[in-house]
């Protein structure tokens, strides 16, 4: 009776959630006396899970299942639970896994937790930490469900590397048909960028930067810092950048672990999208900004100035340690 994650891939390459999962996976069986087993679809080179922790690997090729299908990559998910005699299921809070969770769990009957943010609390009572009220409290929920589905929260756990091996099995759930009758569009992809999703490091900007054309000094500090780039709403109603860069309550969250606000004065829509952020800086001309009463840093000055001369510092520092 395995631990079973869902490792999300893209174009055949796992994402970085994954590896996350799996190393959060591998310490709670720690503490059930259990083991980790993988779900993968599509995904290339699978003995990466390995390094985090996972045991085996159930591996699913189905070209039908190329395109993101919410209702039919579910139903892959539940029947490898059902095949591993799995209690406890774990996903990511990816968008396309924060679709996928509910339908587990009602597949499953289980019961379901997103926003988790740390390891059980309890495992006899089933008991995790989750936030609440857009990451301004937390709160203790108790599972009493025979099966568990859990959404690990962005970032809220890291990398954990474990020495060891896993086993690769190929898997063919029975999909129907009817799983294939919605269809589903991700928009979360940048070919050649980092995705906010997948992002360590954001870079957002708002209108202070006066324009659109102002944007490039914000590539080229998140280039810099190999960091995805993000807007506030009204820049992105305003047309200046897409909507897919949007963060914030209205818009994507981020819980990166170093967020940098550029020109954005700090609505509060804003921060509670990305307050789950581990280090927040801000800089801005004014100094009674909001942003500056929850960033961890900030600089109050002209960003036309700040950001060019700190894009070439850290040029400069990753030049000499490089």
């Amino acid at each position: 009776m395995s631990i079973l994650i869902y490792a999300e891939s893209a174009d055949g390459k796992f994402k970085k959630v994954a590896f996350e999962l799996a190393s959060y996976g591998k310490k709670v069986a720690e503490s059930m006396g259990t083991s980790v087993t993988a779900v993968t679809i599509n995904a290339g080179d699978v003995s990466e899970l390995a390094k985090y922790g996972v045991s085996k690997v159930l591996k699913v090729t189905d070209s039908k299942l190329s395109a993101y299908s919410a209702k039919a990559y579910a139903d892959v998910i539940k029947q490898a639970a059902q095949k591993e005699g799995a209690k406890l299921v774990l996903l990511s809070s990816t968008t396309d896994s924060l679709y996928l969770a509910p339908l587990v769990a009602v597949s499953l009957d289980a019961g379901y937790a997103s926003n988790v943010v740390g390891l059980p609390v309890s495992t006899a009572p089933f008991q995790v930490k989750r936030t609440a009220f857009s990451n301004k409290a937390f709160n203790i929920t108790q599972m009493d469900t025979d099966i568990k589905v859990l959404g690990l929260a962005k970032n809220s756990y890291g990398l954990v590397e474990s020495a060891g091996s896993a086993s690769e099995e190929d898997f063919a759930p029975s999909i129907s048909d009817a799983d294939f009758a919605i269809k589903t569009e991700s928009v979360d992809r940048t070919t050649g960028k980092v995705t906010i999703a997948d992002a360590d490091v954001v870079v957002s900007a708002g209108r202070g930067l006066k324009g659109p054309e102002n944007w490039g000094m914000v590539e080229d500090l998140a280039s810099a810092l190999g960091a995805a780039t993000a807007c506030s709403k009204p820049v992105s109603d305003l047309g200046w950048r897409p909507h897919s860069e949007h963060v914030g309550q209205t818009g994507k969250p981020v819980a990166a672990n170093l967020y940098v606000a550029i020109g954005i004065s700090g609505a509060i829509q804003h921060i509670a999208g990305i307050n789950a952020s581990k280090v927040k800086v801000a800089i801005n001309t004014d100094p009674e900004a909001p942003f500056f009463k929850v960033a961890d840093y900030g600089v109050v000055g002209d960003a036309f100035e700040i950001v060019p001369k700190l894009t070439e510092k850290i040029k400069a520092f990753k030049a000499q340690h490089s």
